[in-house]
């Protein structure tokens, strides 16, 4: 039995995380807003998957789980499947490094605004692409 409360909570919460986001954007802290953008995306694809049926993993990319799941969603969205799946991949990829950095690389001094710019627009396709299909009853 999954919790379906669950799926509208992240999704809701993606929603309002993108506001934070552009918030950030709007203070040039373009390395928090790569990090924010990774956890909306997070959030909304794991609401899908919920609604779907899926138990999200405690993971950071689903975008495998969607892949693989693909006859579990719903068909209106495979055209847009790879973009999603992409999109989580390569935030993903950048989790890490937008909040902690390394050694050799400062955060801050890394991401540019193009960054960040392209973060928030690829979060705000996921959130809108897959809010519909949460929300549908």
């Amino acid at each position: 039995m999954q919790n379906q409360d669950l799926a509208k909570d992240y999704i809701k919460r993606a929603k309002i995380r993108l506001e934070s986001v552009a918030l950030l954007l709007s203070h040039e802290s373009y390395a928090d807003v790569v990090r924010e953008a990774q956890e909306c995306v997070e959030l909304a694809l794991k609401a899908l998957l919920r609604k779907s049926g899926i138990q999200p993993p405690r993971i950071h990319d689903v975008s495998a789980i969607m892949l693989e799941q693909k006859a579990l969603l719903p068909t209106e969205l495979g055209v847009h499947l790879e973009k999603l799946a992409k999109i989580s991949k390569n935030l993903r990829r950048d989790r890490e490094l937008a909040f902690y950095g390394s050694e050799d690389l400062t955060p801050s001094d890394f991401y540019s605004r193009s960054d960040a710019e392209s973060a928030l627009a690829d979060a705000q396709f996921v959130v809108t692409t897959v809010l519909p299909f949460v929300l549908s009853a």
